[in-house]
């Protein structure tokens, strides 16, 4: 059994920058590919980024690419989310994900997932 803690979600003003955190539990993390989603008020959950289990492979939302990096550290079993350049529009609870393939990039490729944490980006 997986279990995903998110942490590194707050307030930031329009411009700045946070970085998402996502400790796993588990021994075969280094065989799991990994996701962030996040899902604003009134919206569906939607993907943002994803890296492949080796962390040599990743892909991107077209509205974060160039401004979100996806990496990871499997001697930490931890995943990141580096946000640069926050919009208001960035305001969502952040979920982080693990896939039972080595990488995936949809939604129901994932089947673990952490409880949440709320980033707000003020204008």
């Amino acid at each position: 059994q997986v279990q995903l803690v998110e942490s590194g979600g707050g307030l930031v003003q329009a411009g700045g920058s946070l970085r998402l955190s996502c400790a796993a539990s588990g021994r075969t993390f280094s065989m799991n590919g990994m996701g962030w989603f996040r899902q604003a008020p009134g919206k569906e959950r939607e993907f943002v980024a994803a890296i492949s289990g080796g962390g040599s492979t990743s892909s991107y939302e077209d509205s974060v690419k160039g401004r979100f990096s996806i990496s990871r550290d499997n001697t930490k079993n931890t995943v990141y989310l580096q946000m640069n350049s926050l919009k208001p529009e960035d305001t969502a609870v952040y979920y982080c994900s693990a896939s039972k393939k080595f990488y995936a990039t949809n939604a129901y490729e994932y089947y673990h997932w952490g409880q949440g944490t709320q980033v707000t980006v003020s204008s």
